[in-house]
């Protein structure tokens, strides 16, 4: 007997072989493929080589696979490169993408797309949430970083890859979404209803702190053209002459890593915001931009597990050079560099061909970014945000849950006194 599991990991045999051949010039290219029938009998088939066994399970699932319905070659391709990828153990990072996921990732760099508004990931099996999108659908239904996807509409989502359960949570805006989640330090699963949304992202947003001369400046992700946003914010700040910056990279999913780059070079005066070390354990250092806004202006991060990709990059920087102090949680652990290889139906491949180191060579990938002071904040807590700040008064700042936010004031008082 035939498991899913087994079946998969043939077939995405036959994919890395077609992987292999094609090669890395200009991408990679796989054709959709058909594989003649070899299998004469299901009960005494004869194995040669590993191509023969793909060809074997193929043929098995074509023919005597009860639900005829769910034998789609498309799925059946899909689920194969998943699973090549996925073997990788490059989790959260290298990822394959279908047409639809592709459009998905586009529109997030470009800063708006429809859905619920959270970045997933997979994690011991689970399909689990990395951080919802500030000001999102996601967000606002009371969704957290490490919750687990139990089902999606009443479907069970438990063994199933990640694609197809994106593919679940997908769907045009105005449409609900049922989805069951399970808090990982509980097991407690709890349904939300999402109403799945057009999202345009804002993603630099400032506020003056009540009571304080601080600028709490958040980043809520790294998309197209963040390190402009974030000059226009330095500027407005200057002018209201703040004298310390609280720099929040919570829940900020990453995004480019050339906004990574321009980004830490606005607090950055010289030096090197990463390594990049090739599988040969070569490294090449890629260096601080010149002209930076906010070189000497006193400076906390704060972070979460929800940090991840260029926001790790970002707080590595600052936090190798001594330039700020990192408050919060030890982020997520993704530290590698990814390249795009297209397939031939518009789907795509994300592969790490090489890895992201801090500047002092410290490790990001699996292990995340340590923060300076460890500060724990309940799974229940909103952490606070610019835009709801600026009608608060001093007393209710401080009267905040927020308590990372509270002890990164704290700390950079002192700094600026």
């Amino acid at each position: 007997m035939f498991k899913h599991r087994s079946v998969r990991i043939l077939v995405a045999l036959f994919f890395l072989m077609v992987f292999m051949g094609a090669g890395f010039a200009g991408g990679v290219l796989v054709d959709r493929f058909l594989i003649p029938p070899t299998v004469a009998s299901a009960n005494a088939p004869t194995l040669s080589d590993g191509l023969d066994l793909v060809d074997q399970a193929y043929q098995i699932i074509q023919r005597y696979y009860v639900d005829r319905s769910a034998v789609d070659e498309t799925q059946i391709e899909y689920g194969a490169i998943s699973g090549m990828v996925d073997s990788l153990g490059d989790t959260g990072h290298s990822r394959f993408l279908t047409p639809e996921m592709v459009k998905e990732q586009n529109n997030f760099t470009r800063g708006a797309f429809e859905g619920i508004g959270a970045e997933v990931t997979t994690k011991d099996g689970h399909v689990v949430i990395v951080a919802p999108m500030d000001g999102s659908p996601a967000q606002a239904a009371g969704v957290k970083p490490g919750d687990i996807i139990v089902k999606v509409d009443g479907d069970n989502m438990m063994g199933l890859s990640i694609n197809e359960v994106i593919s679940k949570v997908l769907g045009p805006a105005g449409t609900k979404v049922i989805i069951s989640l399970q808090d990982p330090q509980t097991s407690v699963v709890r349904d939300v209803t999402i109403t799945r949304a057009k999202i345009n992202l804002q993603n630099v947003t400032w506020s003056m702190l009540p009571g304080t001369s601080i600028a709490h400046l958040k980043i809520s992700a790294f998309s197209n053209g963040v390190t402009k946003d974030l000059q226009a914010a330095l500027k407005q700040i200057q002018l209201q002459n703040a004298k310390g910056i609280l720099l929040d990279l919570r829940n900020n999913p990453g995004g480019l890593l050339d906004e990574a780059i321009g980004v830490s070079s606005q607090f950055l005066g010289s030096g090197n915001v990463l390594l990049v070390q090739d599988a040969e354990g070569k490294q090449q250092a890629l260096a601080v931009r010149q002209g930076g806004l906010a070189l000497n202006i006193p400076l906390v991060v704060l972070v979460n597990q929800g940090s991840a990709s260029a926001s790790e990059i970002v707080a590595g920087a600052l936090q190798d050079a001594q330039r700020a102090k990192l408050i919060g949680e030890t982020t997520f652990g993704t530290g590698t560099v990814l390249n795009h290889f297209n397939l031939a139906d518009g789907s795509k491949i994300l592969l790490a061909t090489e890895e992201w180191l801090t500047p002092k060579g410290r490790v990001i990938w699996h292990q995340g970014i340590a923060p300076d002071e460890n500060v724990s904040m309940s799974a229940d807590v909103i952490p606070s945000m610019p835009n709801s700040e600026k009608s608060l008064t001093a007393a209710e700042l401080q009267s905040s849950l927020d308590v990372q936010l509270l002890k990164a004031i704290e700390i950079l008082s002192k700094g600026i006194q």
